[in-house]
């Protein structure tokens, strides 16, 4: 009983062990056979291009051969068009130009269609000239039982090397000729020729489908580093924590509108504002980093919605940022916008809690040509270290004009 007891588990062990085996490789082929929706636009966009270059290598090959075989029926044969036998082979190889010269007609107004729509188009016409193909090597057959496979061979692993559709077309496709080619060609044809014929749409049914997920694994490599380097641009100007940017692309961004001279000129100046928070070494020592770094977070956000269309918000020290406008504000409009983002500090909170929050703030707006940016910096830091020598929670203003006309103003943010 313990023998028989032990054996059923084994077996049922073993037979969860073959689930699970079974279900990996089911999940392995569906996800070979599939192509994913993030790239599924760009694969179809790779295979009209190919396609369409494809097509017309395979028209020119077709205009070629058919044009040689119409002169061989019209101008070489004694009979001409005076057996059936020659006007059936007439008749086809028209067909297969008529086909080339629609494909041709058709490329340009499809130009105008959606990319999907182009993609049916082309496969349609491969799975016809396919059937095309079926049917010359068909009536070979009938006419001659040894004339052999090469006609269709040929053409069957022409169109898997140079036609590129999504696995599922694939299937589809070759699977209905190969439904046909039993229906129509095996009756016709020895045992070893079926065979061969069948392992030729089996190798390719293989080929197509291993073209179509190479140009997935492609495009999921190409996709994959295209998002890489967005976020390696993002890290070179931006500020990780805040997503402001960073105190060199700032800079950068000032010199910029500096030293266009044409740019100055029409707008008269820009408008720095430098944005320290006040005690911010306290919030850390009594609420531990975690929350000085959600108060940073929050300061960030405050600055997008009291700064209405800067030309740069910039995080440009630990606690300290930076707002850049690209023309000259008068004084009152520094002094509101400082006062509004001083308001927007008020709602932060940590955990549920009221945090004060204040911050001190020096704005210098700057008319005067060719200034640097690094005289800039140091007029608005003069001006944020006097907003903090009178009190904190202040705003001061420096309107620099000329080395002998500088006006300042300076304006409380406390109730």
């Amino acid at each position: 009983m313990v023998s028989v007891f032990l054996c059923g588990l084994r077996l049922k062990k073993d037979v969860s062990m073959m689930r699970k085996s079974m279900n990996a490789i089911r999940h392995s082929l569906l996800s070979y056979l599939q192509i994913p929706g993030y790239i599924r636009q760009e694969f179809l966009h790779e295979s009209k291009r190919k396609n369409d270059v494809s097509l017309h290598i395979i028209c020119v090959v077709i205009f070629v051969i058919e044009f040689y075989n119409l002169a061989r029926v019209l101008l070489w044969s004694k009979s001409g068009l005076g057996t059936q036998n020659n006007r059936i082979y007439f008749s086809m190889y028209c067909t297969l130009i008529l086909l080339g010269v629609l494909w041709l007609l058709l490329r340009r107004p499809l130009r105008q269609a959606s990319v999907r729509c182009q993609c049916a188009v082309q496969y349609t016409v491969s799975g016809l000239i396919l059937l095309w193909h079926l049917g010359l090597n068909s009536y070979d057959l009938i006419r001659d039982p040894a004339a052999g496979v090469t006609v269709l061979t040929t053409a069957l692993l022409a169109l898997a090397l140079l036609i590129q559709m999504p696995p599922w077309y694939s299937i589809v496709q070759y699977v209905i000729s190969y439904l046909l080619f039993q229906f129509i060609m095996a009756p016709l044809l020895d045992g070893g020729s079926r065979l061969n014929l069948t392992i030729t749409f089996v190798v390719a049914l293989t080929v197509s489908l291993a073209q179509a997920h190479h140009t997935s694994v492609t495009l999921k490599q190409q996709k994959q580093i295209i998002e890489i380097n967005a976020k390696l641009q993002a890290l070179v100007h931006l500020d990780p924590l805040t997503g402001l940017l960073n105190k060199i692309t700032v800079e950068c961004r000032a010199e910029q509108l500096l030293f266009d001279l044409e740019y100055t000129a029409k707008h008269g100046g820009l408008t720095l504002f430098l944005l320290d928070l006040d005690r911010f070494k306290v919030i850390n020592d009594r609420y531990g980093h975690p929350c000085g770094d959600h108060v940073l977070v929050e300061t960030a956000e405050a600055i997008r919605r009291a700064f209405p269309d800067p030309a740069g918000l910039g995080r440009i020290g630990g606690d300290e940022f930076a707002v850049l406008y690209d023309q000259p504000l008068t004084e009152e409009q520094a002094m509101f916008l400082g006062q509004e983002f001083m308001a927007e500090l008020r709602s932060i909170q940590w955990q549920g809690q009221p945090i004060e929050v204040q911050c001190s703030i020096g704005v210098c707006i700057c008319t005067l040509p060719q200034s640097s940016y690094q005289d800039l910096y140091t007029e608005t830091d003069r001006m944020l270290y006097q907003a903090k020598k009178s009190g904190r929670g202040q705003c001061c203003v420096l309107k620099l004009k000329a080395p002998e006309n500088r006006e300042i103003e300076m304006a409380g943010a406390k109730e």
